[in-house]
């Protein structure tokens, strides 16, 4: 289904980057995963084997951006598809948000997707063909206590993801995000962490807190994401442009 063409996932050491990685992989695509760690995204990269490469970048320094695209472009070629997934989640009341934390969210999770995409695009529209999909959340769509930072960097994202999708929508290429609720990974490993910490809950409590947020009374998985993230990129999806499409079992509708 995607065979040949070239995938760059950001935040692709771990959780739905890797699984995004594995799955487009498995349809015949190259593989490129990049984070701020090396080690995690080299280990995904030998996990796929084939040509697949790890690349080293900090999303939100636009230079380190710059870097990896040429890096990408010297050892693989232009990305045809950019799958925006590093990110990060913390949380916080209103009046304990510090400057810092606000602007690292902003930073990573809003001006980290702005700074890859702007770079993918002019390869995408010389092509004529082009996929970017951002890994939002379902609290880019409504707020929820104690997620002010996040929850405003990823209403951005996808405010974003719509603008793009427009202006680009000529061109061969779509822009959408996928919307998940709480997804079983490393990053909702430390929610609960957090939660246990504030409230005094055991983990078992705090994790069935989380999953009572879901309708369907359960964790989404990381492959559930990925599915959605392969119709995105596959010519089947081709008319899916602009939108957030969630994957939280009916949580956010």
């Amino acid at each position: 289904m995607l065979k040949n063409k070239i995938a760059l996932i950001t935040g692709g050491g771990r959780g739905i980057g890797r699984a995004i990685a594995l799955a487009f992989a498995r349809e015949g695509a190259r593989i490129a995963v990049a984070a701020r760690t090396a080690e995690q995204v080299q280990q995904v990269a030998n996990e796929i084997g084939n040509d697949a490469i790890a690349l080293v970048c900090d999303v939100a320094d636009s230079e380190s951006v710059t870097r990896m695209f040429s890096d990408l472009r010297e050892r693989l070629g232009d990305a045809d598809i950019l799958i925006n997934n590093a990110g990060i989640a913390e949380s916080a009341t209103i009046t304990n948000t510090t400057d810092e934390l606000w602007h690292r969210h902003l930073s990573i999770n809003l001006s980290g997707t702005f700074y890859c995409t702007r770079a993918a695009l002019p390869a995408m529209m010389k092509k004529g063909w082009g996929r970017v999909i951002n890994v939002a959340s379902i609290a880019g769509k409504t707020g929820a206590p104690y997620i002010a930072a996040y929850s405003a960097s990823k209403h951005g994202v996808m405010g974003l993801t719509r603008s793009i999708a427009l202006e680009v929508a000529a061109t061969g290429i779509t822009v959408n995000a996928i919307c998940p609720g709480y997804v079983d990974t490393e990053m909702v490993s430390r929610g609960v962490e957090r939660i246990t910490t504030r409230n005094g809950r055991t983990a078992e409590e705090a994790l069935d807190t989380l999953k009572k947020m879901n309708p369907q009374n359960r964790l989404v998985t990381s492959e559930e994401v990925a599915a959605v993230a392969l119709l995105l990129a596959s010519e089947d999806g081709r008319g899916i442009n602009g939108q957030g499409i969630n994957v939280d079992g009916g949580a956010v509708l």
